[in-house]
């Protein structure tokens, strides 16, 4: 069986400037993958690849066997992959309902969420319903996000800096909804810059620096100093 999601040696340009270098990654059903670096490692990059942000070659970019490189934002969205991007993106001229019901358009497919179970997973945006989304504070924003996203019911969930900017409490709070997130059958990709919140949550990790893979393996058998060489610099290892 072909993974849920794979990328074989992808590269990813801004114009001229080359910002990923033949990355293979693979997701496989119900499974949490972490993706670690530095900020300008890439990371963001990939994420805008995989999901339609940035084109590329067909073959790319593999969703359950189909090359899906050249698939635009959209397409990418209605075959069940969703992107929470970094920096959240709400728009502030709707309120958080309406921020919510805009992920349901891209793609309709029944499903585990809808609003009753996204307020379900996070309370707070019940009450703040009909408040303007970006009147939230960061961690409420952050969960309008990830709801907005799981409203289009995502096979695949890409979360990219989910953490950056939160306080320690409120990063804890958005990622033990993760467990019910996956329980509801979605398998998630994760960027994260903080190596320990990463390996708390993921089946396994990638490291990427300066635009390539680093370092792989799960969590229990990568040594410390292995991830701190492929975070910082000094060689590529890889563990099965």
């Amino acid at each position: 069986m072909p993974s849920l999601l794979e990328t074989r040696a992808l590269t990813a340009f801004y114009g001229d400037f080359q910002a990923i270098f033949g990355v293979d990654m693979a997701l496989d059903a119900g499974e949490t993958i972490a993706v670690i670096g530095a900020n300008g490692a890439g990371k963001s990059t990939l994420m805008r690849s995989i999901a339609g942000i940035l084109a590329n070659r067909p073959d790319m970019i593999l969703h359950r066997g189909e090359p899906i490189g050249a698939e635009d934002a959209a397409d990418v969205v209605r075959r069940g992959i969703a992107l929470v991007p970094e920096g959240r993106k709400l728009f502030p001229s709707l309120s958080v309902e309406e921020n919510l019901q805009i992920g349901a358009y891209g793609r309709k497919t029944q499903g585990p969420w809808s609003l009753e179970s996204v307020y379900a997973l996070f309370p707070v945006l019940k009450e703040r319903r009909r408040n303007a989304a970006t009147a939230l504070s960061g961690g409420q924003q952050q969960m309008v996000a990830i709801g907005r996203a799981l409203m289009s019911n995502p096979e695949v969930l890409l979360c990219d800096e989910l953490s950056l900017g939160l306080a320690p409490v409120v990063i804890k709070d958005i990622y033990s909804a993760f467990s019910k997130i996956r329980a509801a059958g979605a398998a998630i990709v994760i960027v994260e810059q903080d190596i320990g919140q990463a390996l708390k949550v993921a089946d396994r990790v990638y490291c990427m620096m300066e635009g390539r893979i680093t370092l792989s393996g799960r969590p229990a058998e990568l040594d410390r100093a292995d991830i701190h060489a492929a975070y910082f610099g000094a060689g590529t290892h890889e563990l099965a």
